[in-house]
C-alpha cells in the first residue's frame, strides 16, 4: 500500500468544484466521523528544478529523489502552465490550484501604477518582521495572495490542524503556509524569522523556532562546499561572458551561505525540527508542512545549471531529501508528500551558445530604444514612455507613474506594433487587451500559444503594461559576481517541472502524460477530503493503495 495506515472514508470522494474561493475560508464544517486520512501532508518545492535538470541527473540520484522515483508516482513532464515563470507566481500555484492570473501573484516585483513605487509580491502594510529589523524584502505577509490555499481549507474543516512552512526565501514559505499558517524563512545572521500580525508579539511567533535558532550561527558557517565529488570536479571550465571570464568550479569564488548547498541542507534541518518539535502528524486532524528549497535557484542564477556547482548542489540536495524521507517513515498517522518546482531555468547563455545552440545570446535592447524615439515623435513627448520593469515594459511619466488615458492605451498599441516579433522580442502584448480575453483551458499545457501562456500570468495593476517574451535562448544580465543565468520566460525550459507524489513503501510508477502544478492541490484535497470550491486544476487519480478515486465531473 502506498499510504502508510491510510484508511480514507467513502466521503473522501465528495470533492466538488463550485464557486471562486476568496481569502477567509468559510466557517468550520462539523464532521460526523473523525478524520481517518493521512495525518501529514508534506509539500516540497525545489526552486528552479526544471524537468530538464531532473531528467539529466536521474541516473545519479541515490538518496531521497531515488526513493521518490522507486516508491512514488513520477510525472517527469510536469508544467507551470503560465508564461511569466518567476518564483512568487510559481509558488502561488502549488497549493491554491489556481493560475497566477487568479492568485493575484503575477510577478516577483511590480510597481504601483499611481505612485510608481516598487511593490514586492508578498508585501504587507500591516505586518512587521519578527527579528526586529527591516531586511530582505521588507515587511511581508499574504495580503496580496487573493485566494486561499489547501492549508487554509484544511484548518477550517479540521479544528486543530496545523500548517507550517519553511524556506530560504520568504515568498517560498508564505505561499505554502497560506493565510493562516506559520511561515518561517532564513534571514542573514539571525536564523529563521517570520512576520508578526497586529496584536501579536515577536516572541509569540518566534517561540516555535527558538531552539533551532540557538544552533543557527554555527550551522550557517558549516560546510558550504565539499569540492571533492570527482564527477562534479570534472565539469570545471572557463567561460567568457559579458565582462570577463567566469571560472566554473567547486568550490566557487563566491563563498556565501545562501549561495551554497548548505542552504537547502539547513532548510531541511529546519523542516525536521518543526516536524519533531511541533509533533506534526500526531494530531486528530491533518497537519501540513511546506518545504521550499531555494538553493538550486540561487546556485542556478549565480553559476548556471550545467556546471560543477549545480552538480554538487543536486548530489547534496538528494542526500538531504533522503534524511527527510527517512523521518517521514516514522509518521504513525500516515503521510503523503508532493514534490515539484516553481519554475525551470536556463544555463549560462554563453555556455549554451558553444554547446550546439549558437543562437543563444544576451538581450539586445536597441529595439526598445528605437521604439522610445519613435513614440516621442509620434505623440509629441519630451520623455521616453517605455521603461523596463519586471517581466515587461511599463508606460510611465518621468516620475514612473502610469500615464493617463487615453494616452497610455494609444502608446501601448503603438509600442506593440513596433516591438512584437521584432529582434529579440518574440512577444509583446498589452496588459489591458490580455485581461479582456477569456482565461484559456490549460489541460494540454504544451500546445498553449505564447499569448495564452501570458494570459494565465497577467494580473491587473500588478503585471507590466506590456508583457514581454524574449526569443528562445535570449537572456538578460550576465555580470561576474551577479546573475549569470535567468528564468522567467514562457518556453518549456522555464515552464517544465517534475511533479512527484510519494508515500512510504509505495510501488514506483512513471506517468508520461503531462501534469500541471495547479493539479497538485485538488489531488491532495481529494485525499484529505477537503472541498476547494473552485480551482483551475483538476484532481488526478493516483490509483494506488486506498487513495480515493477522483469525483466524476
Amino acid at each position: 500500500m502506498i499510504f502508510k495506515r491510510l484508511l480514507l472514508s467513502a466521503a473522501a470522494a465528495a470533492l466538488a468544484l463550485a464557486s471562486v474561493n476568496t481569502p477567509a475560508v468559510a466557517a468550520v464544517v462539523a464532521e460526523d466521523e473523525a478524520y481517518s486520512g493521512p495525518r501529514l501532508v508534506v509539500t516540497v518545492v525545489v526552486d528552479q528544478l526544471s524537468s530538464n535538470l531532473f531528467n539529466q541527473y536521474r541516473r545519479h540520484f541515490t538518496g531521497g529523489l531515488k526513493r521518490m522515483m522507486d516508491e512514488g508516482l513520477v510525472y517527469a513532464n510536469g508544467f507551470q502552465t503560465h508564461g511569466v515563470t518567476e518564483t512568487c507566481p510559481g509558488h502561488s500555484t502549488v497549493l491554491t490550484g489556481m493560475h497566477p492570473t487568479h492568485t493575484g501573484i503575477g510577478v516577483n516585483y511590480s510597481n504601483d501604477d499611481q505612485t510608481g513605487e516598487g511593490r514586492y509580491c508578498m508585501a504587507s502594510k500591516v505586518n512587521t518582521l519578527a527579528h526586529g529589523a527591516v531586511t530582505d524584502n521588507g515587511n511581508v505577509g499574504t495580503e496580496l495572495l487573493l485566494v486561499d490555499t489547501l492549508g487554509d481549507y484544511a484548518q477550517a474543516k479540521y479544528p486543530g490542524s496545523r500548517v507550517m512552512a519553511v524556506s530560504g526565501k520568504d515568498r517560498g514559505a508564505l505561499n505554502l503556509a497560506g493565510h493562516n499558517g506559520q511561515a518561517f524563512w532564513f534571514t542573514d545572521g539571525f536564523g529563521l524569522t517570520t512576520y508578526v500580525k497586529p496584536g501579536e508579539t515577536a516572541q509569540q511567533r518566534l517561540s516555535v523556532v527558538e531552539e533551532f535558532n540557538k544552533r543557527y550561527p554555527a550551522a550557517e558557517n558549516g560546510q558550504r562546499w565539499r569540492g571533492d565529488i570527482a564527477r562534479c570536479q570534472a565539469m570545471a571550465e572557463d567561460i567568457d561572458i559579458v565582462d570577463g571570464t567566469f571560472k566554473s568550479m567547486v568550490p566557487p569564488s563566491v563563498d556565501k551561505f545562501p549561495v551554497s548547498p548548505l542552504y537547502d541542507e539547513e532548510t531541511i534541518a529546519a523542516a525536521l525540527y518543526l516536524l519533531d518539535s511541533q509533533k506534526l502528524g500526531e494530531g486528530e486532524g491533518v497537519d501540513m508542512l511546506g518545504v521550499s528549497l531555494s538553493g538550486t535557484d540561487i546556485i542556478g542564477h549565480s553559476f548556471g545549471t550545467q556546471g560543477p556547482e549545480m552538480c554538487e548542489q543536486l548530489v547534496r540536495l538528494d542526500a538531504a531529501l533522503g534524511t527527510l524521507l527517512d523521518r517521514l517513515d516514522d509518521v504513525e498517522g500516515g503521510v503523503i508528500l508532493a514534490l515539484t518546482a516553481d519554475h525551470g531555468g536556463a544555463d549560462v547563455i554563453e555556455r549554451t551558445a558553444r554547446r550546439g545552440f549558437p543562437f543563444a545570446h544576451r538581450l539586445d535592447t536597441k529595439p526598445v530604444d528605437e521604439a522610445n524615439a519613435a513614440l516621442r515623435q509620434q505623440f509629441g513627448l519630451d520623455f521616453d514612455p517605455l521603461r523596463r520593469g519586471s517581466s515587461g515594459l511599463r508606460i510611465v511619466d518621468t516620475a514612473g507613474r502610469a500615464l493617463a488615458e487615453p494616452l497610455r492605451t494609444q502608446i501601448a498599441h503603438a509600442a506593440v506594433e513596433m516591438l512584437h516579433g521584432k529582434g529579440d522580442y518574440a512577444f509583446v502584448g498589452f496588459r489591458d487587451d490580455l485581461l479582456k480575453e477569456p482565461v484559456p483551458d490549460s489541460l494540454h499545457p504544451q500546445i498553449l500559444t505564447v499569448r495564452e501562456r501570458m494570459r494565465l500570468s497577467v494580473v491587473d495593476g500588478v503585471s507590466a503594461d506590456l508583457l514581454v517574451a524574449l526569443q528562445p535562448g535570449v537572456a538578460t544580465g550576465g555580470r561576474l559576481g551577479s546573475n549569470l543565468s535567468s528564468h522567467g520566460q514562457p518556453w518549456d525550459y522555464d515552464r517544465g517541472v517534475p511533479i512527484i507524489f510519494w508515500a512510504p513503501e509505495g510501488q514506483g510508477q512513471e506517468r508520461f502524460m503531462p501534469a500541471r502544478t495547479i493539479d497538485i492541490a485538488p489531488t491532495l484535497a481529494n485525499i484529505i477530503d477537503v472541498d476547494l470550491k473552485k480551482v483551475d486544476g483538476r484532481c488526478m487519480d493516483l490509483g494506488l493503495g486506498e487513495a480515493p478515486a477522483c469525483p466524476i465531473e
